[in-house]
């Protein structure tokens, strides 16, 4: 490990993370013997249920792919093409189902790997506890942990392809292989979950509804609430009370967060009808959750008055507790008279049911009887925390009462806290009848520049008048209009229902300018969310529930983000609503579109660029800074491993809080298995503190960075014209959705949001395409583009430019090394010899011209990475991960000449045959689980 400017432990660009599979040689001969023994039992399945000659068939194709290309690639084709849908439609299960199950597997055995780092004292907030107790700054420290809060938000991105009904099958099998069962014992449970998986149709019948998107997240943030967020919370305060430092009170380090049921930008479907619903789907789990917690603290606290006394403060808290809940005290003076901790604890269990009770009916909060938000709750929690600290029962509150009071901070009685976003047009859409409805503007509002735009809102912000008449608002403007003003009257609603803690993030979708920011604050004053006050000595002051949160998407933006904080926080009303929110200003950073715009070199350096800028700006206005990345799972979309990718920020940017998006297939990936839910939650935020305690000056000379800086700029500008060269060809938009299954995306049902944007022509077109469909059809080829086209150019202008020395520097650098690494694993799966087969079996002659460009810099980018890496061949320094990549190699190949074969059956037909259809769904669904990637 070395020292650099992003952080003070980096891996060079030559070290490959292990992160996603096995690390030990041990671990992964365990791991092929499960694979062995849940393939034996996919074998005997498929045999009884269709026969020896499936099985025979299944055989025969993983022979002929161990053949020599050119011989196993014709024959395997010539078989192929002979079979009947049907045919293929089981054979394309079987390799699909293999997959699932071997993912299964990787996940088990990388929890138990996981498990026994922690239990030899090598997890991540062990070994972070040890530095900073040596190398933080102690007032540095205490502030931190103030102040510290990760938030991972869960999306709905449509990524994952696998159902939930599968889903829960495949954590049977985990369950099973966890347990030390007698091999007979263990093989019959294990063979009925396979059949019960064969037996199960992996193919979702309709597209999923928001709200069964919202349940699916839930069960996934219910899970964690009640077990990963609370031992990561106690393996934090027992790491840092091991080497002398505590978590201070009232800190929330781990708090969850969702997008699911608030996220309106392209999708039709949310309206603030449908988030208010989900809005009861999530408060349910959390008060769920909470009441089982206070079951067992009944039980627990048996304290009794004839042995130790209790705090006047407790005595206060029953007296007011039996004026509200005369029933509770009626029905358990007579168990718990003497046993307060119990008696208040029934008190706190009967406000939640009212709680819960409320959230099903929508009734109004009744003080006393039920709980608004979860600082009532807490604060109730406390009183019995400090009576029993001060009556000798510190070892008491620090057993099951600390346990429930850590999961009360982190999911609250709302169980995540949920964010909208919208797309910056509809609030200017709305202002303008708002405005025209006034009359009293010499330039209609909707013909303004942003510079007018800007002026009037202020002034508008500035002022205390309403807008938005009180009654009959919803005869003003069309359909539009009264959906925006819904929402943020559903935001106050959610408030006042819920807490504010509930959804107090208002995301603006192609934020650029002032005026987009400013928009939203006005709209918000009309629903009583801020409000702009007189203080003393004529000062701005402001009261305000809501974060108004800009989001970067594409290149363009991102080079200008500098800017627009700066013009945000120069407006005298805005920053009131700034220090309204404690001086902590959110923005959100979007990988996939600046990705898909400008390529993946470019979008990484500008977003490093973007957060230099932003850390300055609100460094130079006295504000705290929340940055918010918009990562997705695969590389393309700024995927990649957590804890590196926090480590390779810029110094100064991470100030104790960070926003992250955990979408698609990385959820079940990550968070399935409570013990991978825990690491991944633990590395994060060890990084979070690390980058905060131990990153906040850069640890290069000014003069070396700057060396890298101009090095990547040669790199990422050479990159871009690459790219750029390639999505402007007039041919790319009909070879792509010829050579990927993109059109056929929308018949998996995976998601709620439709894959293009609103408005899309039906001709073929980039720029309708949504960012994930632009991964998924590379992926599902073996081309890959998004993940490393144009980096290999950007290098090799770097060395003519004569900056090799640099370049061999730059592998120090944090930043550049994930960069590297991320590339380099994309690469190891990308498979030109694949991708030549749906290439000249699907795409036009005329178009192969794209295809040769594709190669060309796909020799270029693998040339060039290895010149940055460990051996002769990718991943050469993680021997384990190519061997097992390998190994799926041999099971994905049947899978994309099933794919090609169908593709091409089913474009040759107006109506394809069903099995037709479906065989082609289930190779996708296959070769998503075999690539562990979908967008």
């Amino acid at each position: 490990m070395s020292e650099s400017e992003n952080g003070q432990r980096t891996a060079r660009a030559d070290r490959v993370s292990t992160e996603g599979t096995v690390a030990s040689e041990s671990e992964h001969s365990a791991l092929r013997a499960d694979i062995r023994r849940l393939s034996t039992l996919l074998g005997r399945t498929v045999a009884a249920q269709h026969g020896d000659d499936v099985l025979d068939l299944v055989e025969k194709v993983r022979h002929l792919v161990r053949q020599t290309p050119e011989r196993g690639d014709t024959e395997i084709r010539d078989l192929l093409g002979e079979l009947d849908p049907g045919t293929a439609a089981v054979l394309g299960r079987a390799f699909a189902t293999y997959f699932h199950l071997a993912n299964l597997a990787d996940q088990l055995h990388r929890s138990r790997e996981r498990a026994t780092v922690h239990d030899e004292g090598r997890g991540p907030l062990h070994e972070l506890a040890d530095r900073l107790v040596t190398d933080a700054d102690p007032d540095e420290l205490s502030t931190a942990l103030s102040r510290l809060e990760l938030k991972p938000v869960f999306t709905a991105h449509p990524t994952e392809a696998q159902r939930q009904s599968v889903l829960g099958k495949l954590r049977g099998i985990a369950d099973v292989l966890a347990q030390d069962l007698p091999d007979e014992l263990a093989d019959a449970r294990l063979h009925r979950f396979v059949d019960l998986i064969w037996q199960t149709d992996e193919i979702r019948p309709e597209r999923p509804t928001v709200l069964d998107e919202a349940r699916s997240v839930a069960y996934y943030l219910e899970q964690l609430g009640r077990h990963a967020v609370p031992e990561v919370l106690t393996e934090l305060d027992e790491q840092l009370g091991r080497v002398g430092l505590s978590l201070p009170e009232g800190s929330r380090p781990l708090v969850l967060g969702c997008w699911v049921g608030g996220d309106r930008d392209g999708n039709p479907n949310v309206t603030a009808e449908l988030t208010l619903e989900t809005m009861r789907i999530y408060g349910e789990r959390g008060v769920r959750i909470q009441s089982d917690l206070l079951e067992g603290l009944v039980q627990e606290l048996s304290v009794s008055t004839r042995l130790v006394g209790v705090s006047e403060d407790l005595r206060r808290s029953l007296a007011r507790d039996r004026r509200a809940l005369p029933e509770v005290y009626d029905r358990f003076v007579r168990l718990n008279a003497e046993e307060p901790y119990r008696l208040k604890c029934s008190y706190v269990h009967a406000r939640l049911q009212n709680t819960a009770r409320r959230y099903a009916e929508g009734t109004p909060h009744r003080p006393g009887r039920d709980y608004l938000g979860a600082d009532e709750y807490l604060r109730d929690l406390e009183v019995m925390d400090a009576s029993l600290r001060s009556h000798q029962g510190e070892r008491i509150a620090d057993g099951g009462l600390r346990d429930v009071m850590r999961s009360a901070n982190a999911v609250g009685l709302h169980l995540a806290s949920v964010d909208v976003r919208e797309h910056t047009n509809f609030h200017h859409t709305a202002l303008a009848s708002l405005f025209d409805r006034v009359g009293e503007l010499d330039t209609p509002y909707a013909d303004l520049d942003n510079a007018g735009r800007a002026e009037v809102l202020s002034k508008e912000l500035a002022g205390r008048r309403a807008l938005t008449p009180r009654r009959n608002w919803e005869h003003i403007g069309d359909d539009s209009f009264r959906e925006t003003l819904e929402v943020f009257d559903c935001i106050r609603t959610v408030q006042e229902t819920y807490g504010e803690d509930a959804l107090h993030t208002y995301v603006i979708s192609m934020a650029q300018n002032v005026d987009d920011i400013l928009a939203v604050a006005v709209l918000a004053r009309e629903a009583g969310l801020v409000e702009i006050t007189g203080g003393r000595d004529g000062a701005v002051e402001a009261v305000a529930s809501l974060d108004i949160v800009p989001l970067f998407e594409t290149a363009t933006e991102l080079k200008i983000s500098g800017d627009l904080l700066d013009g945000m926080l120069s407006d005298p009303s805005y920053r009131a609503l700034v220090a309204a929110r404690g001086d902590v200003q959110e923005m959100m950073l979007g990988y996939s579109d600046s990705n898909k715009g400008a390529g993946l070199t470019t979008s990484q350096w500008s977003i490093h660029q973007a957060q230099r800028q932003l850390r300055d700006v609100a460094a130079k206005h006295g504000v705290r800074l929340r940055l918010f990345h918009g990562r997705g799972g695969s590389v393309g979309r700024g995927g990649g491993p957590a804890g590196e990718a926090i480590a390779a920020q810029p110094h100064g940017v991470v100030d104790a809080c960070m926003k992250v998006t955990e979408q698609g297939e990385v959820i079940s990936d990550k968070y399935s298995l409570p013990t991978l839910a825990e690491d991944n939650l633990e590395i994060m935020l060890s990084a979070v503190l690390d980058a905060t305690l131990l990153h906040q000056t850069s640890r290069v000379e000014a003069a070396t960075l700057k060396r890298w800086d101009e090095a990547m700029d040669v790199i990422s500008d050479a990159a871009q014209e690459a790219y750029t060269k390639l999505v402007e060809h007039e041919g790319l938009p009909n070879f792509f959705t010829q050579a990927t299954p993109v059109d056929e995306l929308s018949m998996l049902n995976v998601g709620s949001r439709p894959g293009k944007r609103p408005g899309a022509s039906g001709q073929a077109s980039l720029d309708d395409l949504r960012a994930i469909p632009w991964v998924f059809g590379w992926t599902q080829t073996r081309m890959i583009v998004p993940g490393w086209f144009g980096l290999g150019s950007g290098l090799a202008a770097a060395h003519e430019a004569g900056y090799s020395e640099v370049l061999d520097e730059m592998r120090d650098w944090a930043f550049f090394a994930n960069l590297i690494s991320n590339v380099e694993m994309t690469l190891a799966k990308t498979d030109m010899r694949i991708a030549g087969f749906y290439v000249s079996e699907l795409v036009d002659p005329e178009l192969q011209e794209v295809f040769e460009i594709i190669k060309d810099e796909h020799r270029v980018t693998e040339h060039e990475v290895l010149k940055l890496t460990p051996g002769q061949e990718l991943l050469g320094g993680n021997p384990l991960l190519r061997r097992t990549l390998d190994i799926r190699e041999g099971y994905l190949e049947p899978l994309h000449h099933l794919q090609i074969h169908a593709l091409a059956q089913r474009r040759a037909v107006e109506d394809p045959d069903p099995d037709l259809q479906r065989a082609l769904l289930l190779t996708v669904n296959g070769i998503s689980a075999g690539m562990r990637n979908t967008g």
